[in-house]
């Protein structure tokens, strides 16, 4: 038996009609996207069209150039954040960011000089907003941070720091690699001025597509990040200042744009509120039994409403990594042990270095799963 646990890292499986939309891209179409003017590459334009626009519509986004796609999210990260802090610039970010926050700002502090405040969050991963809004100071341009955590799920109250970040006249750019396809996600409400997605997560998609949304306000203060071939103004040595092929260089990865669009149709027809249910059922169901079992250590809020379903845990009687060799190896059920790629969250919740494994539920799963994966480490821990 094969149990998929480690969707916080990837979704698996994926809907039928996103790999039948790969495929069909491959073998019947194959062209890249505005790069020539053959039947083919044209209808290459037509599915990122489609792609920016089910990406718009399901963001509640109102700019279609404005949709720019990218290969993941660390990519989309790095872009925004690379793209726009200037010298002498005040950002904050919090302890539960994933590196691909934590790196690109610790870089700009060595080059630029700006100034990085990383606020601590409660054990529980949760930021106090009062507490961000003590460190707003009148250089602070940016902020950065996570929907929710990619180490114990705890959703951030981003509604209320957009709020503050616009009355101050901030930047507010949003990570929500754990959250596209599980919360709903309005642009405007959140009150960000850029959106970080990726594709192979929540989204259902292939891995290798992401992207981000970007207000104008944001985009005037960006410079191009990436420059190259973009299909327009070929006859220029001057990378093209106008959206999306400001930040769209080299040649797309449009068949998993094709299967971002069936992920997305599958959200939509399936109802973003049942899979969400669904997993919280899952979640709930994994912590309160888990609640009854001696000698485990579990982190983060214990109320499935308050998080993703992504729940991160240590035994005494075992180190994480082997429990999660064994799990494999025995029970052929797969998670991941570790650090996650994000050393201070792990600090925040008190498990650096040692880290701890991670059991994450997707759409996919069922009850069944749940409860064979406790029975698994059960078996396992009666050994120990």
């Amino acid at each position: 038996m094969k149990v998929y646990l480690d969707n916080a890292a990837t979704t698996y499986p994926k809907p039928k009609q996103v790999y039948s939309a790969v495929m069909n891209y491959m073998t019947n179409i194959g062209a890249s996207p505005g790069r020539g003017g053959y039947s083919n590459a044209l209808e290459g334009n037509r599915v990122v069209f489609r792609g920016r626009e089910s990406l718009m519509n399901f963001f509640n986004f109102d700019k279609l150039e404005n949709v720019i796609f990218t290969p993941n999210i660390t990519a989309s990260l790095n872009t925004l954040i690379k793209s726009v802090v200037k010298n002498g610039w005040h950002v904050i970010t919090t302890s539960m960011e994933h590196n691909s926050v934590l790196r690109p700002l610790s870089t700009l502090q060595k080059t630029k000089g700006i100034e990085l405040d990383i606020i601590p969050c409660s054990p529980d991963g949760l930021l106090d907003v009062e507490l961000f809004k003590s460190k707003i100071k009148s250089n602070t341009r940016l902020v950065v941070m996570s929907h929710a955590s990619n180490v114990i799920g705890t959703i951030q109250p981003l509604e209320k720091i957009g709020e503050i970040c616009r009355k101050h006249n901030i930047y507010f750019i949003i990570d929500t690699a754990q959250t596209a396809g599980v919360l709903p996600l309005d642009f405007h409400k959140l009150g960000c001025s850029a959106l970080a997605f990726t594709g192979h997560k929540s989204l259902l998609a292939p891995p290798g597509i992401g992207g981000f949304l970007i207000d104008d306000k944001l985009n005037e203060e960006a410079e191009a990040f990436i420059e190259g071939g973009t299909g327009s103004l070929s006859e220029s040595i001057i990378q093209p200042d106008f959206l999306p092929d400001k930040f769209e260089s080299g040649t797309m990865n449009t068949p998993a744009i094709a299967g971002l669009i069936e992920g997305i149709n599958f959200i939509n027809n399936e109802g973003l509120d049942s899979i969400r249910e669904h997993e919280e059922f899952l979640c709930q169901s994994f912590i309160d039994s888990l609640l009854n079992m001696n000698g485990v250590e579990l982190y983060g809020l214990k109320d499935s409403k308050q998080r993703t379903a992504t729940v991160a845990l240590n035994f005494e009687q075992i180190d994480n990594s082997e429990l999660s060799f064994l799990l494999d190896s025995e029970y052929g059920i797969m998670t991941r042990p570790g650090l996650h790629c994000a050393p201070l969250a792990h600090q925040t919740i008190g498990t650096f270095p040692k880290g701890a494994i991670r059991f994450s539920f997707g759409a996919f799963n069922d009850i069944k799963d749940i409860n064979y994966a406790i029975d698994s480490l059960n078996r396992i821990l009666k050994r120990m």
